[in-house]
Parts: structure tokens; C-alpha cells; sequence
């Protein structure tokens, strides 16, 4: 048990912010599998303070989810604090963090996102700002730099613990490498040597080994979790139990995979109609299927899909043809 401000956060397990990916269907489910915090996928402050729809819609959170974090993002401090002020009183978040890692150029145009970590001054300007406007605590998600020789990690965490973060989230990489290359780790355990605030690692967690060894030998407080849980929950329970217990639990089968597929689509259609949710389900089932052996020629299919029943029958189709094999060649060994 750890703390984030006032909220208490049940294990070191977190799951990451992922743009496209974290809305609630996707962090429920994965709560369900034992994360210690969840977060959701960055929304524009614009965004909020101009009321769009689609917006306000990425806004839901369900009572289930708690605790979680709620990701903002801009580049204007006036703009930035309202959404954060709207963040604070209109959801049932817990924590609200900023964005001050995305690498893409649309967010990057905007001066948001990876475009504060060439400025330790802004970063404190900003933050002390929505730090003062609001009553939830704020944290923040950044990179360690914005390339090679504009690495300011260690200035840009003790900015926003000047500035009363409660927190903050280190991706091992620079704005230049985006998901490429390896995570720097060294600046992580940097940043957690230079500040008092928890810090909590992100890069490269893979496996529930790698967790424990950036807790060990980084020092953070806790490690988050980003594409590694796209399609398998079920290393976030791993690393959980390992963490507790020393033992990893072993893979789930076909037929475990398939159901909890069948559960986030269902999530995702009440959440955002049956239309879109199948085309948002194509590339999480093709996530869920990754690794099984003969899954591949139902790709085009599943990638046709428009309604739920089509999408359970090809998914029950793999669990008869994929799932009973594997289920008798693991009885015969």
C-alpha cells in the first residue's frame, strides 16, 4: 500500500495511459486483473473546455475503476487549468495527471505533451497553476528527455515537485525514440534518487521479472504497464502475484483468452455502440490472439466483422478448432 496525495493505491502495478486504447471497457477489464491504479487515455483540454461531445464521452469513468488517473493534455496554461478545474469538479477521478510525454507532431504542434520537456521552467509554471485550481492531486507523465543531448529529467521532476505534484510517471525514452530503442532506466533511478515524491517506472516492463527488477534495482514506487497488457490482462495479474508472492502463475488457455474477449467487447459496445466497438475490437482481438498458433487465417474475418454475433461465433470457432487441440496435446504430455 502506497499513496498518490490522499489515495491509496492497493499494489506497485499500474496501468498505463494509452492513447486510442485506455477507455474504460479496456481499464476495467484490466483492473479486474488486479491493477493497483488505472489511467486513461490523455483527452485535449480544448477539448473539455469546448464541451465536444466525443470529449465529454471519454470522461466516463465507472465506480468499478477506482482508483484511477485521469490524463489532460495542451500547451496553454489558462486553457490547461480550466479542463483541469472541470477534471476536479465534474468526474469521479481520483487523480489528474498531465500529459508531458506524447511524441506524436499533431500534440507536439500544439506545444503539449513532449514539447514541455525542453522547458523546467514552464513545466513548473504550468503545473504549480493547476495544482493551485484544483483538489484532487496532480501528477505527471513525462519522457527523460527530447533526445540525446536535451535530457532534463531529473530538472523537470524537481520542477513539478516544486510545483506540488504528487507524483510522477517516467517513461525511459526520449521524445526522438518514441517506442523505439531501448529504456534508459539509469535516468529513472536519477529521478528517484533527486526528488521526494513517489516515482513511478515505465519502458520496457515486459514480464513480471521485469517489474520486480526495476522496483529492486531502480528504486521506484511503482512500474507501469503499457503494451505488454494490450490483449493479456493477465501479466498484470502475473506481475502482481509475483511481486506478492515470488510465483508466477501460469498462461491462461484458449478458451480463457477468448472469454475475457467476449467480456471487453460487450463492455465496449455499451460503452460506445455496436458499430464502433467491433471496429475498435479488431485490433484488440488481434491482440488477444497473438501467439496462438493457426490464428492467422481468421484475420480477414475478424476484420469484417460488424456485429457482435459474428465476432463471438469466430472467436467460439477458435476455441473448437485452436483451444481443444492445445487442450489434448497438453493432456497427452
Amino acid at each position: 500500500m502506497w499513496k498518490i496525495g490522499d489515495v491509496e493505491i492497493g499494489n506497485r502495478v499500474v496501468l498505463a495511459p494509452m492513447a486510442g486504447v485506455s477507455n474504460s471497457a479496456f481499464r476495467l477489464t484490466v483492473k479486474e486483473f488486479g491493477a493497483g491504479l488505472v489511467c486513461c487515455e490523455m483527452i485535449s483540454d480544448k477539448g473539455i473546455n469546448f464541451r465536444n461531445k466525443r470529449t465529454l464521452e471519454m470522461l466516463y469513468i465507472d465506480e468499478r475503476e477506482h482508483p484511477l488517473s485521469l490524463q489532460i493534455f495542451g500547451g496553454e496554461k489558462d486553457s490547461l487549468v480550466e479542463a483541469a478545474k472541470f477534471v476536479d469538479k465534474n468526474t469521479n477521478a481520483d487523480i489528474i495527471d498531465i500529459n508531458m510525454g506524447c511524441p506524436v507532431n499533431k500534440i507536439i504542434k500544439c506545444e503539449a505533451g513532449a514539447r514541455w520537456l525542453l522547458d523546467p521552467n514552464k513545466i513548473y509554471d504550468m503545473v504549480s497553476y493547476v495544482v493551485d485550481a484544483v483538489e484532487k492531486p496532480v501528477t505527471v507523465k513525462m519522457r527523460i528527455g527530447w533526445d540525446d543531448e536535451h535530457i532534463y529529467a531529473v530538472e523537470n521532476a524537481q520542477a513539478i515537485e516544486r510545483a506540488g505534484g504528487a507524483a510522477v510517471s517516467v517513461h525511459g525514452r526520449t521524445r526522438v525514440q518514441m517506442y523505439d530503442g531501448k529504456a534508459n532506466w539509469d535516468i529513472i533511478r536519477d529521478v528517484k534518487q533527486a526528488v521526494k515524491i513517489p516515482v513511478i517506472g515505465n519502458g520496457d516492463v515486459k514480464t513480471p521479472q521485469d517489474a520486480k527488477r526495476m522496483l529492486d534495482e531502480i528504486g521506484v514506487d511503482g512500474v507501469m504497464i503499457g503494451r505488454a497488457a494490450l490483449g493479456n490482462p493477465w501479466m498484470i495479474y502475473q506481475t502482481v502475484n509475483y511481486l506478492e508472492t515470488g510465483v508466477l502463475p501460469g498462461e491462461p488457455s484458449i478458451r480463457e483468452k477468448m472469454e475475457v474477449c467476449k467480456k471487453h467487447m460487450d463492455r465496449l459496445i455499451n460503452l460506445k455502440g455496436e458499430k464502433v466497438a467491433l471496429k475498435e475490437m479488431r485490433k484488440h482481438t488481434a491482440w488477444y490472439l497473438k501467439g496462438i498458433r493457426g490464428s492467422g487465417k481468421f484475420r480477414n474475418a475478424i476484420n469484417s466483422c460488424e456485429k457482435r454475433q459474428d465476432l463471438v461465433k469466430i472467436l467460439d470457432t477458435i476455441v473448437e478448432e485452436i483451444g481443444e487441440k492445445e487442450k489434448l496435446e497438453q493432456e497427452a504430455v
